[in-house]
């Protein structure tokens, strides 16, 4: 009898500026066992999220970066095939950090259970999980949203910015987006209700933001960074906030961007957060409790993008880096 095998995707080697599809290796090996307090994951979607982009550097960061000959990190969902675990049984569904691969081993650390019967699986992985979770925490929590104010979010398709833009139109605010191309600006406008979103690859980003907030900004959600952070801060009111999340511009950059007009934050008495939704997991049962009600109402919507098979997981990773996904990147593994 054939023993089963567990493909992985492991870094070989790190990237010097944007990665390559020979930082990453495809191995074979035989599927685990577990033991006793383990359970076996047969991963059916794997997420690609920008934060791994930085966990190829071997740098000082908030989390461990992926040593040399590892799986790559990164979260997946997937049924429990075999268990020795008194809390997890066969045939239950979960989510964890599961890493690009096809099987994995866990003892139940940072793993939460999915009912695939209230949403599709993969949702666990994005709207109804740590990028859904995300939006909710920046937007309600570090920027402290209010009613009646305008929020600009940068990556406004993507799988943070489009629920981002949808929350605070659920909040009673006005949302405005910043996309690459004129198809994810449509898309912000006439499916998520953006009151407003810019293309920035017309290469006219601060006119047409000034045109599109003309009362400036209240809250600024930041996905991007670089030029993008840069030009919202010649926008922002007195007292306003921005909520730094991520800064997919600089992450693949060799030299990073130095903000020219950061003199607004002193004179606008602007607070500038960066946070990292890991670190507030007291909110994650609320968060995900008011965006499955909203999911399941139709108010907030959702897209995804699929690359089929782990061997395609490298190319999807390098695409959504350029901005080539349009909503949640995925690999689906089943």
């Amino acid at each position: 009898m054939p023993i089963p095998i567990n493909r992985q995707l492991l870094l070989a080697s790190r990237p010097q500026g944007e990665p390559r599809p020979d930082n990453f290796r495809l191995v074979e090996t035989p599927v685990p066992e577990p033991a006793d307090g383990q359970f076996l994951v047969r991963n059916h979607w794997l997420s690609l999220d920008p934060y791994m982009r930085g966990r190829m550097d071997a740098v000082k960061s908030y989390a461990k970066y992926v040593e040399l000959g590892e799986v790559m990190t990164g979260g997946a969902v997937g049924e429990i095939v075999a268990s020795r675990h008194p809390q997890y049984a066969v045939g239950e569904f979960v989510t964890g950090a599961f890493g690009w691969q096809e099987y994995t081993l866990s003892d139940g650390t940072l793993v939460r259970k999915v009912d695939p019967q209230r949403a599709p699986l993969s949702y666990a992985l994005g709207v109804l999980g740590m990028p859904g979770v995300t939006a909710w925490v920046g937007l309600l929590d570090i920027a402290q949203l209010k009613a009646g104010e305008t929020v600009l979010v940068s990556a406004a398709s993507g799988a943070v910015g489009s629920v981002v833009g949808q929350l605070a139109k659920i909040k009673g605010c006005r949302a405005v987006g910043i996309a690459g191309g004129a198809a994810k600006c449509e898309y912000a406008v006439t499916e998520l209700g953006f009151d407003a979103c810019v293309d920035y690859k017309k290469g006219a980003l601060y006119e047409d933001l000034k045109t599109a907030l003309p009362e400036g900004i209240d809250v600024c959600f930041e996905n991007v960074g670089g030029e993008t952070l840069d030009t919202a801060l010649r926008l922002m009111k007195p007292f306003s906030r921005i909520a730094i999340c991520g800064l997919i511009s600089q992450y693949s950059a060799t030299e990073q961007y130095g903000l020219r007009n950061i003199r607004s934050v002193l004179v606008n008495r602007i607070r500038m957060q960066g946070f990292i939704v890991s670190d507030r997991p007291q909110l994650w049962p609320q968060a995900l409790a008011e965006l499955a009600g909203h999911v399941a109402a139709g108010r907030i919507k959702y897209r995804e993008s699929v690359a089929k098979g782990l061997e395609q997981a490298p190319r999807a990773f390098l695409g959504m880096l350029r901005g080539e996904n349009f909503g949640k990147q995925l690999v689906q593994l089943i």
